[in-house]
């Protein structure tokens, strides 16, 4: 299964690479910053996972920072503070990748190199295991994290912590090859809609 998954992910990376070359070209000529950054967040295990995402948070025009390939971002926050009008988004092709999971994209080279899954519990930040799964993060640290979860298919970003660690022992517990084909499958029009999505 870990094969299938890493060939899958590697195949998906090719074809998804000529919009992911030109969402980045995009992001570069209206932030004339990186167009990748790391956050910090938790792998398996506990390992600490730089996930990859595309820029959709930048300043006016005329802030420019250090070009680097890639901005590493350790904020601890994590995805407490995302909202449908989150002032931090200010670009309508920003508003787009988000919704529709394109600034996700690059995750697909965690998934061959083996530190993600193509479905599993969503990366999450020390602070989010510590504060909202508590005594449960351990459980839900036995698997990869994944590119897509039962959360992405139940609500999305309207769920509570509360929902988002219930989903994600549900998972966890009862994982089987008809759930795992399943979350995939109702992910990929969850992500052309883009419905509880910002």
């Amino acid at each position: 299964m870990h094969l299938f998954e890493r060939t899958a992910a590697l195949v998906l990376l090719v074809l998804c690479l000529p919009a992911m070359i030109a969402s980045a070209l995009a992001i570069w000529i209206l932030s004339r910053r990186t167009p990748l950054i790391a956050h910090k967040r938790v792998g398996r295990g506990g390992s600490a996972l730089w996930m990859l995402k595309f820029r959709t948070m930048w300043g006016s025009r005329g802030e420019r920072g250090e070009w680097r390939w890639v901005d590493f971002i350790a904020d601890d926050r994590g995805p407490a503070l995302k909202g449908a009008h989150d002032p931090r988004v200010r670009s309508g092709l920003a508003r787009f990748l988000r919704r529709h999971s394109i600034d996700e994209l690059p995750q697909l080279w965690h998934v061959v190199r083996g530190d993600m899954s193509l479905v599993g519990p969503r990366p999450l930040t020390q602070r989010e295991f510590r504060e909202y799964y508590g005594v449960y993060a351990d459980e839900v640290l036995q698997v990869r994290p994944g590119l897509a979860g039962l959360w992405q298919i139940s609500g999305r970003n309207r769920l509570t912590y509360e929902d988002r660690r219930r989903l994600d022992l549900e998972y966890v517990r009862g994982r089987n090859l008809g759930m795992y084909f399943g979350i995939l499958l109702r992910t990929v029009p969850e992500v052309f809609r883009g419905q509880n999505s910002w």
